[in-house]
């Protein structure tokens, strides 16, 4: 009679824990790159911080003075010779 070995029996969590990769071929099966899970965790969070810097950015410029000279139509109000 065969014994039940628990070493085989493999949880939710154990599967959950190993990640992905994806592997790309070229038309002549030539391997081209792989993509593992924290490729895709590293660039989620750099769209994340890409996207707070920009609205970030735009905020501060919105804000910040007009860079352009416009010279005083009106003469000062102290005029001295």
């Amino acid at each position: 009679m065969n014994k039940f070995d628990s070493s085989k029996l493999r949880t939710k969590s154990d599967n959950l824990s190993e990640g992905w990769l994806v592997q790309v071929y070229s038309g002549d099966r030539r391997l081209l790159c792989v993509i593992e899970s924290s490729h895709a965790w590293t660039f989620l969070l750099g769209c994340g911080l890409g996207l707070l810097l920009a609205v970030g950015w735009v905020n501060l410029a919105r804000d910040s003075p007009s860079k352009t000279y416009e010279p005083a139509t009106t003469p000062p109000e102290l005029w001295v010779d």
